[in-house]
């Protein structure tokens, strides 16, 4: 019988060409990922910072020329960019309230609910709204808030009387009812998908931490402001921080339900950058890609605030 002998330098190698083919077998796993980044993220990103220093006027024809930072100057002297900017942080102050205040005191009555079938069925409830396509949400939310034929204004006009057909109140056309109109319908929108945000994170309280603060004597309201929202905190300051971004560049609603009056409330940033890419003269997408960029700018300075202020101090 003959024995082969392996030298463990053989040995080594084939152990080193065996991880490397399970690193570069892991890398196969993430390149979709990276391909979908670079494609559709990373890359327009890019391509709107360069357009941004340019003079790039889409229907002109004409090649861009690079302009420095003219786009970004003008953009900054433009009173609009400031209104637009104003306006949007109005909205934002009047959505972001209800996007957690209300789910939450909703997540923490369904986690009262004793009965699991039950609250099986008010979370399935909470989600539709989330699963309704947005065309129709604004569509049913424009024909609710119409002043002649909308049933809000039904109710308060026919039947409780607090209006007349004449006095009723204008939701939308460029009001300064608009904004809050647009806020009340995004919070309803959103309740059921973020009070599962909250239903989450009291599912991760251990069960032990309230029945022993209510043994040592704390109130409802002592248990809620010690022991549950501390431990709610990250989950708050992740809401907080993705409705943000969403609040201050919405554009679809204002679009359908305020249009390009630059007198109204929904005419902010973003539907002036959308004016000055698409809509006005000759497409001025390079002075539109320096107002995007501003805003994002913004954007972040905020975002990075909030995260100081949500920040761990344990």
């Amino acid at each position: 019988m003959t024995t082969v002998t392996v030298k463990p330098e053989t040995h080594i190698k084939s152990k080193g060409l065996l991880a490397r083919l399970r690193l570069n077998g892991n890398w196969l796993f993430v390149l979709p990922a990276l391909v979908f980044f670079i494609g559709y993220q990373a890359y327009p990103i890019l391509r709107v910072l360069w357009m941004s220093f340019t003079d790039l006027q889409y229907l002109s024809g004409d090649p861009a020329n690079w302009v420095g930072l003219k786009n970004y100057i003008n953009a900054l002297k433009d009173p609009l960019l400031w209104q637009g900017l104003w306006r949007a942080g109005q909205f934002t102050l009047m959505f972001l309230p209800g996007t957690i205040i209300l789910p939450l005191l909703l997540a923490i009555l369904i986690d009262r609910v004793r009965n699991q079938r039950v609250a099986t069925i008010y979370r399935v409830i909470l989600l539709i709204p989330a699963v309704i396509p947005s065309t129709l949400v604004f569509v049913l939310w424009k024909w609710m808030y119409n002043f002649q034929i909308g049933p809000i204004n039904h109710i308060l006009v026919n039947i409780l009387g607090l209006y007349t057909i004449r006095t009723a109140p204008q939701w939308l056309g460029g009001t300064s009812l608009t904004l809050p109109a647009i806020a009340i319908m995004e919070v309803w929108w959103g309740l059921g998908y973020h009070a599962l945000f909250f239903l989450a994170g009291l599912a991760s309280i251990p069960k032990e931490l309230p029945e022993a603060a209510r043994v040592d004597g704390a109130n409802e309201w002592q248990l809620f402001w010690h022991v549950t929202l501390p431990r709610l905190q990250p989950i708050m300051a992740i809401l907080v921080v993705l409705r943000f971004g969403s609040a201050m560049a919405v554009i679809d609603e204002y679009l359908i339900l305020g249009g390009f009056n630059r007198a109204t409330p929904t005419y902010t940033w973003t539907v002036f950058m959308y004016d000055q890419a698409f809509k006005s003269g000759l497409w001025r997408q390079g002075f539109a890609a320096a107002i995007g960029m501003i805003g994002a700018i913004v954007m972040m300075i905020v975002v990075a605030g909030l995260l100081w202020v949500f920040r761990s101090r344990d």
